[in-house]
């Protein structure tokens, strides 16, 4: 029955939970990007006030490692880090593309649709992948810039769901009806639940080990 601090600074809202055995016992968001690092410690403490618990109570630390804002990402490591390595507990890191699609799934409940969670990357470009109902990969993690070809294969075959801040350049190219909007997903919940999975699986990251996944140069903007 795992206890596991999960922080999420990789897109525009940043989220800090604890959660007990995959369920959220607390959470705290920001929605200002530049000020996630500020936003941070301050948080966690208001969590552990929240839910009467000791840091040292933490059973895995657990971050998001992107794809998304550059800063961000810098940000939620390096914090992640910084506390699994003082309390020597186990670092878990988990894919933001991944708990998209997840949030996205759940939100849906549909058996034979794909989902394609999208962060916005700059101009037309996005962050994207593609997964089926079981979160299985269906096309790899990548940076895509955007075009009325984009996923026509894909749309001819199967119903798909987009979701994220990248989605919405997406809708002005995208329409039909295998074509689907999610803009409400709950992104700390299934953060949550796959930081639980991998903590039962010990699907641990070696810190030293551990970088964020840029995919791409950064860009003084906001990303």
């Amino acid at each position: 029955m795992a206890i596991i601090l999960n922080i999420d600074t990789s897109t525009e809202n940043a989220s800090v939970s604890i959660a007990k055995q995959g369920v959220i016992l607390a959470v705290e968001t920001n929605n200002i990007q530049k000020e996630h690092a500020s936003f941070l410690h301050p948080a966690i403490k208001v969590l552990l006030s929240k839910t009467s618990l000791n840091i040292k109570q933490f059973d895995a630390i657990a971050v998001t490692q992107g794809p998304g804002s550059y800063t961000g990402l810098r940000v939620g490591m390096a914090s992640a880090k910084g506390l699994a390595y003082a309390l020597k507990k186990p670092f878990i890191t988990v894919g933001t593309l991944p708990a998209m699609a997840l949030a996205a799934a759940e939100a849906n409940n549909q058996t034979d649709f794909y989902y394609c969670p999208m962060i916005d990357a700059r101009r037309m470009e996005v962050f994207t992948a593609l997964y089926n109902n079981d979160i299985k990969e269906i096309l790899p993690v990548c940076a895509i810039i955007l075009s009325a070809e984009t996923f026509k294969k894909e749309l001819e075959q199967t119903k798909i769901v987009f979701c994220g801040s990248g989605s919405v350049k997406w809708r002005m190219l995208a329409w039909g009806t295998h074509c689907f909007y999610e803009d409400n997903i709950n992104l700390p919940v299934s953060i949550a639940k796959i930081s639980e999975k991998f903590y039962s699986e010990k699907k641990f990251t070696e810190l030293t080990h551990s970088q964020p996944l840029y995919l791409k140069e950064f860009y003084n903007n906001k990303l």
